[in-house]
């Protein structure tokens, strides 16, 4: 023991979430990676390596929880399953519309930045609609504009439902297991090191270029950098919805209304961005909304080592 952290279970969780996680990853690697994988559903867009990244890899953590409690005969408790709606109601909310919101004002931050790189016509969202018609319709009927805003709407409202199968596979491991068990340095560091080995853990894909692409200065190696510093203003939020509500359930809708509306900023990109700055929130401007938000909640939490509370 450490401060009261179980060591040896979190080592054990940590070599089962990793070691899940990095093995299916080699797999996609050795199969073509995420650009060149293998067709499963042609027709749906299918390919293997999404197949596996929304199992095995999301998943990962969730086993890696439950093979721990059976591989340590740890019993089933304080496990933050039950939803609490009716106490813990306003965390949910804050879940479910605060990604969005603050996706939109990392966007914002960005676009007021990079004036440039702000496409009012929305070429993007126009080049992918026009993919997707069938020949010799014309864009020239739709608004665009109208279809965007039913798009965002749609996203925060459903994105939470939708996603939130897979994003359970990462947030009943991390804020479900490793969170609680770290809680004996105090909340503030239990918050800032799982968000911090939440993003190592994220590393194979982003060196296969998930969520920042290869053309960035740096290339490939500040991505998981960036990514580290994602997680750890991500997981602060999320953590701290676990801590307040007592429930895993609002950080699972949160990550799932992150996932659902994170690529908002690309519809309203022209010419090539950095990806490490925007303007989804994954950059480092992109992400301003959420960083201010963790600075205020790590400000305060509990700091004090074996603290109960997560609340000072």
């Amino acid at each position: 023991m450490s401060h009261g952290v179980d060591v040896r279970r979190v080592l054990i969780y940590l070599g089962l979430a990793f070691g899940i996680a990095w093995a299916t990853s080699l797999v996609i690697y050795l199969t073509g990676g995420l650009g060149q994988s293998p067709m499963l559903f042609p027709e749906a867009g299918v390919s293997l390596a999404l197949v596996l990244l929304a199992g095995p890899v999301m998943w990962a953590p969730a086993i890696a929880h439950g093979l721990t409690r059976l591989l340590t005969r740890e019993r089933w408790e304080r496990v933050s399953l039950r939803p609490q709606l009716r106490r813990a109601w306003p965390y949910w909310v804050a879940a479910w519309l605060l990604p969005g919101l603050l996706t939109i004002v990392g966007m914002a931050a960005y676009f007021l930045t990079f004036p440039h790189h702000y496409d009012a016509s929305l070429g993007a969202l126009r080049e992918m609609l026009a993919a997707q018609m069938p020949e010799g319709v014309g864009l020239e009927e739709l608004n665009v504009w109208a279809l965007a805003a039913v798009q965002v709407a749609q996203a925060v409202l459903l994105a939470p439902i939708l996603n939130s199968l897979a994003t359970f596979g990462e947030e009943f491991g991390w804020r479900g297991y490793l969170q609680p068990k770290l809680l004996g340095l105090g909340p503030r560091r239990a918050l800032l090191l799982t968000g911090a080995i939440w993003g190592i853990w994220h590393w194979p894909v982003i060196l296969m270029g998930y969520n920042y692409g290869f053309d960035y200065p740096g290339a490939p190696f500040l991505g998981p950098l960036a990514m580290v510093w994602f997680t750890i203003v991500v997981g602060t939020l999320l953590g701290w919805l676990t801590l307040r509500s007592e429930s895993v359930w609002p950080a699972v809708i949160g990550h799932a209304a992150l996932n659902g509306v994170a690529g908002l900023g690309i519809i309203f990109v022209r010419g090539d961005p950095n990806t490490l700055l925007g303007p989804t929130p994954v950059g480092l401007i992109g992400g301003i909304g959420f960083t201010v938000v963790a600075g205020a909640i790590l400000m305060s939490v509990n700091g004090r080592p074996g603290a109960d509370e997560g609340i000072a």
